[in-house]
């Protein structure tokens, strides 16, 4: 019988590889995929802001594994030494990309095409490259079109690690000592510190919020931090909108008093009226216009024109006038706002975290916040590489920040 021969190929991993922990990550999955690395060439930064690179022989067992394991490995970084151009296939059906096509990371990314390296635009994972001309940009599956020019194979894509090093890596805010029921100190000042800075270059703050966030007792000081001019888009579901607005009119959380923490009487029926009550009104604009919604965080929303998205799902009631029931519609509706935000807070949210973080570019600093462990270190397993956790209590988590940060 006869066994495929070995393969082998140089690779470069560069960028703040040591402080983020990726150079560790990549040499395991090279073992774990039955490979073999020799490092033959390293140059460590002597300062947290300087870059690292290493120059890394793989042996593989054929050129089929060794195809795989370039795949796998450029997620993190990892290109090839010496590259070629492009290849490109046609789309030959809308929403259907070509086989063999190149799935993306949210990690800045580069083309070849006529010898020439291009940047990808508008990053984002899981997507496929298009190109037009001298450029290429990335394209979510379902706004395929037919004609269009795809990238096929990893050769002539490179991958670049994060450029600046992370205030905080991902390990750090994991094996610091926070409480479960209140965070650190340190901790709310890194993340206000990250704010600040963000504000300061013109860039935005994106929120992502679950219905804890209202059940914790997280609304007042999300409201304040929206009144005072923190935040500027909002990422949410049905249930966060209901549970927001139902606090602010009846005094209750899914039927939970907000003042004394007991059941109220016939409250398990609250959101469904007051889900009721919105769509009577057409929305929750018109609702807060017609004074039946006085406070809240989709109050200062609306007071504030601050642009919204909330994406539903098949569990919701009702759902409220605003929901997009439409996923895939409320999908491109968030990309639209993506660009610009330089630092999103995902508050207590599993799914609309996930999604939103698969939209993200890697630049933007994300910190996620729940006291699920597995929640805030889900993100950054499935490639969101910037994301950090905080494991705690979403409503002490923002109380505390709202008053760290307080008037701008």
């Amino acid at each position: 019988m006869t066994h495929p021969a070995a393969a082998s190929e140089t690779v470069v991993l560069a960028g703040h590889i040591v402080d983020s922990l990726i150079l560790p990550r990549v040499l395991d999955l090279i073992l774990d995929a039955g490979a073999d690395y020799e490092i033959v060439d390293f140059d460590m930064g002597r300062t947290s802001h300087d870059q690292s690179q290493a120059v890394i022989r793989l042996t593989a067992s054929s050129t089929k594994a060794m195809e795989s394991l370039l795949e796998e490995l450029q997620v993190h970084g990892v290109n090839r030494r010496h590259d070629n151009d492009i290849s490109t296939a046609v789309v030959e059906h809308d929403g259907v990309f070509p086989s063999g096509f190149y799935s993306t990371t949210n990690l800045p990314s580069e083309v070849r095409i006529d010898g020439a390296w291009v940047a990808v635009d508008n990053p984002e994972m899981d997507c496929a490259i298009v190109v037009e001309l001298d450029r290429a940009r990335t394209v979510p599956m379902h706004q395929a079109r037919r004609g269009a020019r795809v990238v096929v194979g990893s050769m002539g894509v490179r991958v670049h690690g994060l450029s600046e090093a992370p205030s905080g890596s991902a390990f750090e805010f994991m094996a610091s000592d926070v409480s479960s029921e209140k965070p650190k100190a340190l901790l709310i000042d890194k993340v206000a510190e990250r704010i600040r800075l963000a504000r300061e270059a013109g860039g935005r703050l994106l929120v992502v919020c679950g219905p804890a966030v209202v059940h914790t007792g997280g609304s007042p000081p999300l409201a304040q931090l929206i009144r005072d001019g923190w935040i500027d888009v909002l990422f949410a579901g049905n249930g966060f909108a209901t549970h927001d607005i139902e606090t602010n009119v009846l005094g209750t959380s899914l039927g939970v008093s907000v003042e004394h923490g007991g059941p109220t009487e016939g409250g398990h029926s609250n959101h469904v009226r007051v889900i009721n009550e919105i769509r009577r009104h057409g929305s929750i604009a018109r609702a807060v216009d017609a004074g039946y919604v006085s406070g809240g965080v989709m109050y200062e929303c609306v007071r504030r024109d601050l642009p919204f998205v909330l994406g539903g799902s098949i569990r919701d009631d009702g759902p409220l006038p605003d929901t997009m029931t439409d996923v895939v519609e409320a999908a491109d509706a968030m990309r639209a706002l993506v660009p610009g935000v330089t630092v999103a807070l995902m508050l207590a949210t599993t799914l609309h975290t996930i999604a939103t973080g698969n939209m993200l570019p890697a630049r933007v600093t994300t910190f996620c916040v729940d006291i699920n462990q597995a929640v805030v270190t889900k993100l950054a397993d499935r490639g969101s590489h910037q994301a950090m956790g905080i494991v705690t209590d979403v409503g002490p988590f923002l109380a505390a920040l709202a008053e760290e940060l307080g008037p701008p």
